[in-house]
């Protein structure tokens, strides 16, 4: 309690001269400070936390069950790209203010070092004329009818996203039989690495919680959102006692239904107008 006293204190007071400029710089440092501590020099992308929040463990494999994940993973490319400079939505005008109406606008081509991101990168680059976000979710995952866009589609995400983790030394790779057929399986290797994953989702919502969205680093941010639209985020709350896990997804609850529009009309950096879009294109789903 006393943590989370101190963080909303400190949080509200520049209120009464610090400009923007400074607020956008401190909000930044805050954020580059929470990536490099908990992740102990191993920086993984949004789309390998949620694949490494939807794994299991010892199984090495994602829920049968779970088929939200690989829209998910496509929200997850897109916020990535924004918060890395690549790409952002146009800015709101009188025939499209709302979120789903704005488009997704290319920004740089500046390669970002991995291989999803820069293959969506190129999509987006070529696409005249551009897309809003609910279409770029469908189309990187293959969930269009227009024969002419299947090119679109981003293969073996999950696949690849987990052969990335094992380069890390965060996942294996083993075969397993089930009955009918092998499967290729990515058992988890570095259980720290997760756990830091996980304690980090848990401390957003209990320790770090600040009871404002606008306040959040924006990974921290998305990490909640996206783990939600992936079906995964009560893999990482489920290790809580009952008391701070109810807590914990009661906040969540307060995020997740928190009514996108209005929420974005108060941000002040595109990466969390993306965030934004993202909730609201799989709430309209």
């Amino acid at each position: 309690m006393t943590t989370l006293t101190k963080r909303t204190r400190r949080a509200e007071t520049p209120a009464d001269g610090g400009s923007n400029a400074e607020e956008k710089e401190e909000k930044k440092r805050d954020e580059d400070e929470e990536i490099d501590t908990d992740s102990k020099s191993l920086r993984l992308t949004l789309m390998e936390e949620i694949l490494l929040l939807g794994l299991k463990d010892k199984e090495g494999y994602t829920s049968f069950w779970n088929d939200s994940i690989s829209s998910g993973l496509r929200g997850c490319i897109l916020v990535e790209l924004t918060l890395r400079g690549r790409v952002h939505l146009e800015p709101p005008s009188s025939r499209r203010r709302k979120l789903l109406d704005r488009r997704v606008l290319f920004k740089s081509a500046a390669p970002t070092g991995d291989v999803l991101l820069d293959e969506a990168l190129k999509h987006i680059k070529n696409t005249e004329p551009p897309e809003d976000v609910a279409s770029w979710i469908e189309l990187l995952t293959g969930e269009t009818w227009n024969p002419m866009k299947m090119h679109y589609q981003m293969r073996n995400v999950r696949e690849r996203l987990a052969k990335s983790l094992v380069e890390k030394g965060v996942l294996t790779t083993e075969k397993q039989n089930f009955l009918v057929f092998d499967m290729t399986t990515h058992p988890l290797t570095d259980g720290a690495q997760k756990q830091r994953l996980v304690q980090r989702l848990q401390d957003t919502l209990l320790e770090r919680w600040t009871n404002d969205p606008l306040r959040m680093s924006r990974r921290a941010l998305a990490l909640v959102l996206l783990a939600h639209v992936s079906d995964v985020l009560e893999n990482a709350l489920s290790s809580l006692p009952d008391e701070r896990y109810e807590l914990a997804c009661t906040r969540s609850r307060s995020l997740i239904e928190a009514e996108p529009e209005t929420v974005s009309a108060r941000v002040t950096t595109p990466a969390e107008e993306m965030i934004w879009a993202i909730l609201a294109a799989f709430n309209k789903s």
